[in-house]
């Protein structure tokens, strides 16, 4: 991060030493790895995988489309059903498969099927995958395990060990913290098999460099064919941000025009001009509204008539905080945080459902780690953040008919303006709590964002994704 001066220092081996015997905390010198530019067509080229599984296997075909689907250099290891579907694969396309270990090279993504492990015994071949390899794996490297959801097993044995694939990803997680690689476990519902591609290719690219020991959940609860369009996949698209003047809300604004979407940026009337410069900036529009407001969901329709005829997708981002002990807590900075966070929402997103949201739309709203942990002093903001999460996932099924996704996000320590005014001591324990020892960039939330807000992001509905570079409380 550029204001992120102990990181800096941490990278001179004098400055980390007296860094150390400052007592502060002693960030990893490692600086993430992130996307640049717009999505392209094989979002792992150039990368190397290391794929493996067991001897059987109940994902063995979508895993080997997925993998090597990537556009990664795919070297396959062991034998087995995953191995021979990946051999099959790799015929259909014009990807070549490689037989044998890396040889002298950094590994980019270990990704292992472990959809056919229904035994405590089997579990030695997760084991023996990753603690051959793990060494191997590059600074911003990327681990994956892909397995079946354990309430879609029969044996009392094979749903403990498919649950026990959550301990093990978490754990690794916070072991690979240091070199800035991060772990997830994909998990896929019976008829959700399609949906593993592009969550795969998502997870194990740099753009989720912050997402961290997270458990995606994988289904077909929203209808609708998946249409994975890998470049621009917004092109055409109607979306609307709310606080998107700064910090995450400009970030996510500015990645989804990135990716073809035309973008009403909504915020409160200001004098700095900060809406209007960024709608012009990425040929969006402005609109200015309180969206507390009696009128907001009706000034909201008409804009997005007005823009493009209907709305695509919808990101609830729009936040504020007013801290203090519920002690000392006023009934406006109780109400106020009330309205903003989870009202307006509550309020908006029907009318903007009936209204102006095509069907295949995309709805993401902002939580927190603070409503999954807590936080003191936070008792309004917390009880709002965690009624996100509740929202989300009583929304879903309601509207999957019409193969609407609705998802929340939990940001951890993102470097932003309201985060640079933190104390200095407060600051610093936001950024190194966690497996990756720094903060997020807005963009690394703004780029979760548009993979649920894309094609690709349709087999993940009624979830909540943890953007916290695994945050040691609530993660």
């Amino acid at each position: 991060m550029a204001n992120d001066y102990l990181l800096q220092l941490a990278r001179n081996k004098m400055a980390r030493n007296l860094v150390r015997q400052l007592g502060l905390p002693v960030p990893l010198p490692v600086t993430l790895r992130r996307g640049r530019g717009p999505w392209q067509r094989y979002p792992l080229a150039d990368m190397r995988a290391v794929a493996g599984g067991t001897a059987r296997s109940e994902l063995a075909h979508a895993f080997a489309e997925a993998v090597v689907g990537s556009g990664a250099v795919v070297h396959a290891v062991g034998e087995g059903a995953t191995i021979e579907a990946l051999r099959a694969a790799a015929r259909r396309s014009d990807r070549p498969l490689r037989e044998g270990e890396v040889e002298g090279a950094a590994i980019d993504v270990l990704v292992f099927d472990a959809s056919g492990i229904t035994t405590v015994a089997e579990l030695a071949g997760l084991y023996e995958f990753f603690h051959a390899r793990i060494a191997a794996l590059a600074s911003s490297g990327r681990a994956i395990v892909v397995a079946r959801t354990p309430d879609a097993l029969d044996a009392v044995e094979a749903a403990a060990v498919a649950t026990g694939l959550e301990g093990f990803v978490r754990s690794l997680a916070k072991e690979l913290g240091k070199k800035g690689a991060t772990a997830q476990l994909l998990r896929v519902r019976p008829g959700g098999d399609e949906r593993l591609a592009p969550a795969l290719r998502f997870f194990g690219s740099p753009r989720s460099a912050f997402v961290d020991g997270q458990v995606i959940e994988l289904h077909g609860l929203a209808a609708g064919p998946l249409f994975d369009a890998p470049i621009h996949p917004l092109s055409g698209k109607v979306a609307l941000v709310t606080g998107a003047a700064r910090g995450i809300g400009a970030a996510t604004a500015r990645t989804l025009a990135r990716e073809g979407a035309k973008v009403l940026c909504v915020d409160r009337p200001s004098d700095d001009g900060a809406l209007a410069r960024l709608a012009d900036g990425i040929g969006g529009v402005a609109v200015e509204l309180d969206i507390t407001a009696a009128d907001a969901a009706e000034r909201l329709v008409a804009a997005a008539h007005a823009a493009g005829g209907g709305l695509d997708v919808i990101v609830h981002n729009a936040g504020i905080t007013r801290d203090k002990t519920l002690a000392r807590m006023k009934p406006e900075h109780w109400n106020q945080v009330m309205a903003v966070n989870l009202g307006a929402i509550i309020a908006t997103t029907p009318v903007l459902l009936e209204r102006a949201m095509r069907d295949g739309g995309r709805i993401v709203a902002m939580a927190s780690i603070g409503g999954i942990a807590g936080n003191f002093g936070q008792t309004n903001y917390a009880t709002t953040k965690a009624g996100v999460i509740g929202w989300a996932r009583a929304l879903a099924p309601k509207v999957a008919a019409r193969g609407i996704t609705v998802n929340a996000i939990a940001p951890g320590f993102i470097e932003t303006a309201m985060t640079a005014a933190m104390p200095l001591t407060i600051r610093e324990a936001g950024r190194r709590f966690n497996a990756l020892s720094q903060g997020g960039d807005p963009v690394d939330i703004a780029e979760v964002v548009t993979f649920l807000a894309s094609p690709g992001g349709l087999g993940i509905s009624g979830s909540t994704i943890r953007v916290c570079g695994m945050n040691m409380i609530g993660a």
